[in-house]
């Protein structure tokens, strides 16, 4: 029997941050399934249409990996890569139609582009062509640990981006990150976890 890695315990400093405020760590490169798109989360048909397409995908990779590799590992959590042209679309309501994302799940440091393409020629009925596999290096960011709904991350976002970046010394060097370390899907708004993550550089 393959053994079955779980890429958050295996990686529990990337899948982890404090309730209390913000706190520098250093994450090294990782590769991803990773698709692009723009609209509001959750709500718009591009966004619904890239989950389709991430999640079989990553799935036919993992049977792939244990089937000819014999190693096994859990689907991580979704993640998502956050950007506007005018950062203000964050924190103002009514601007989510202005959200561009890039949705990712992480894979294992063993999984190579060939393994990708087979997993992918392997659902050879879907089109999977949305999903792409990347690499992210995010080295120096600042993390939090957000608890309850994401319409409740504007304030702490913009505490973020005014007050603790400038004052700090810090700038800005990456997209902003968040981890749902939470389904929506099955948990209740106030109950959710999700990981903010902005990668930074020091002035």
């Amino acid at each position: 029997m393959a053994d079955k890695t779980d890429l958050k315990r295996a990686e529990k400093d990337y899948f982890s941050a404090p309730v209390a405020d913000f706190a520098e760590g250093i994450f090294r490169p990782y590769s991803y399934l990773m698709v692009d798109g723009q609209g509001s989360p959750g709500d718009s048909a591009e966004y619904r249409q890239a989950l389709e397409a991430l999640y079989p995908l990553a799935y036919a990779t993992k049977f792939l990996s244990k089937a000819a590799l014999g190693r096994d590992y859990v689907v991580p959590p979704l993640e998502g890569l956050w950007f506007a042209h005018d950062m203000a679309a964050y924190t103002q309501p009514g601007r989510r139609d202005e959200w561009r994302w890039t949705l990712m799940l992480m894979l294992p440091d063993w999984i190579e582009g060939e393994h990708v393409a087979e997993a992918r020629a392997a659902k050879y009925g879907m089109d999977l062509s949305m999903v792409r596999m990347g690499r992210l290096d995010e080295g120096l960011s600042l993390s939090r640990l957000h608890l309850g709904p994401f319409a409740d991350e504007a304030p702490v976002l913009h505490r973020l981006h005014h007050e603790l970046i400038p004052q700090g010394g810090y700038a800005f060097n990456g997209q902003h990150h968040e981890i749902y370390l939470s389904d929506p899907r099955r948990t209740v708004p106030e109950k959710l976890k999700t990981i903010l993550r902005q990668p930074v550089r020091r002035l």
